[in-house]
């Protein structure tokens, strides 16, 4: 890129507000990309199962098995740094948040079962998205993430009329 040391450090301050901005991009251009594109889908019930699909995909795909920046500073940086432990909670709260939105779309949709504690299904979703990040770092097989993922995208299938006639 032709910089030097000195002008990244004039742009950005030190190492630690480079990685904090780095973050952000990464937020921006992945996370909130897919949030995005994927609200923007008619069923919000199949918005939630690309969202997980994708990052199946994603981990599964990831012959090096490097994982993604957001799950790595969560368990590596986030620890030791209270700032970048906040930042990594607001981008989880953005994808518990996309939950959320399309779980209460998808209720007043008829998609699924007006039961459903949404509050409680998008931590639980979240909380696949994080394992699948996570499990996907120790070389897990795409069949065992799918496996994961797919008792969790069961609980959006019951069905939405349960009166028994």
């Amino acid at each position: 890129m032709g910089l030097n040391v000195p002008s990244v450090y004039n742009a950005f301050g030190d190492k630690r507000a480079l990685f904090v901005a780095a973050l952000e991009r990464y937020a921006a251009t992945t996370l909130r990309e897919r949030i995005g594109r994927l609200e923007q889908m008619p069923s919000a019930r199949r918005a939630i199962e690309a969202f997980i699909g994708e990052i199946v995909s994603r981990s599964a795909g990831d012959p090096e098995r490097r994982g993604c920046l957001l799950i790595n500073t969560a368990l590596d940086a986030a620890p030791h740094d209270a700032e970048i432990a906040a930042a990594v909670r607001g981008y989880f709260g953005e994808i518990e948040g996309f939950f959320k939105g399309r779980l209460r779309a998808a209720q007043a949709g008829g998609e699924i079962a007006a039961s459903i504690d949404v509050r409680d299904t998008a931590r639980l979703l979240l909380g696949v998205v994080v394992a699948v990040r996570v499990l996907s770092r120790t070389g897990a097989s795409r069949a065992s993430l799918e496996s994961l993922a797919r008792p969790a995208l069961a609980l959006l299938s019951v069905p939405t009329d349960t009166h028994t006639g």
